[in-house]
């Protein structure tokens, strides 16, 4: 039995599911191509609303912003960057980034096992690490989408809302950290789930919660004398190194990228171990 076989025994997969079943990753991205397209569209279109408002912002509303916002990026949306870096991609983008892989994260692992299905899967020959990593490539492959649709809505809009003191290489590299911000929280609700076993709601709700917790740290730290405890949260390296206005951060980036590599392994080692019938 070859690998293609594993899914011509499943129900329900035919035409262009079965034509793109050659790996775990490629099914999982046709499977999910719904759901990742919609993140994407709902991510930009909403990043591009947002940052559609800033011709309309006036000295009043400088002033108003409270003062327990100004950790949250809010604290310079006098210019255009700074103003992105708080409304648009310190507030609006980084939660839903969290959410998409918390969301996406629970259905890799934990919702097969929750319904039974993942023993089935593993009845064919593919691993458990290869299939954990292909599905989490897929969750990687739509954090992308995401990241490439809000870069391509804040290119749109960059001349029209008077953006244009932002450059192109700037907004690449705030849609990279975006992607990254994504795939790590992706990274913590897969593994979490293949180490764990946990129910779907569950991987969710930890994800998020944790996500949640972590981004009011990073907003609030300062204002409490721990500034330093930024540095503890995924958020300082997504957006403390002010993408928009100091373009590409390498070491920020090896750090978000090698938090979602342990994230993921540790999870694997851990499914390769565990008794899936308890």
């Amino acid at each position: 039995m070859n690998g293609s076989d594993m899914t011509t025994a499943l129900a329900g997969t035919s035409g262009i599911a079965r034509a793109l079943s050659g790996s775990v990753f490629t099914k999982t991205l046709y499977d999910n191509r719904r759901v990742f397209t919609v993140w994407a569209l709902a991510t930009g279109l909403l990043a591009m609303m947002y940052a559609s408002f800033y011709p309309q912002l006036s000295a009043d509303s400088v002033a108003s912003v409270p003062e327990a916002m100004r950790g949250f990026g809010l604290d310079d949306v006098s210019t255009a960057a700074g103003y992105l870096q708080g409304a648009v991609f310190g507030l609006l983008v980084p939660l839903l980034a969290v959410f998409y892989g918390a969301a996406t994260g629970a259905r890799m692992i934990s919702a097969d096992e929750e319904s039974g299905y993942l023993d089935l899967l593993l009845a064919h020959p593919v691993g458990r690490t290869r299939l954990l990593l292909g599905r989490f490539a897929a969750l990687a492959a739509g954090a992308a989408a995401i990241a490439a649709v809000v870069l391509a809505a804040m290119l749109a809009v960059r001349g029209g809302a008077g953006l244009d003191g932002i450059g192109a290489g700037a907004f690449a590299a705030q849609a990279l950290n975006v992607a990254l911000l994504a795939v790590v929280f992706g990274a913590l609700a897969t593994g979490l789930g293949a180490a764990a076993g946990l129910g779907r709601a569950t991987v969710f709700g930890v994800t998020a919660g944790l996500g949640v917790a972590a981004y009011a740290l990073h907003g609030f730290a300062p204002q409490i004398g721990a500034g330093w405890a930024r540095r503890l949260t995924p958020f300082h390296y997504y957006i403390g190194g002010e993408p928009l206005k100091n373009g590409f951060d390498a070491g920020h980036v090896a750090v978000l990228a090698a938090a979602a590599a342990l994230l993921v392994a540790a999870g694997a080692w851990r499914l390769s171990r565990r008794d899936l019938g308890r």
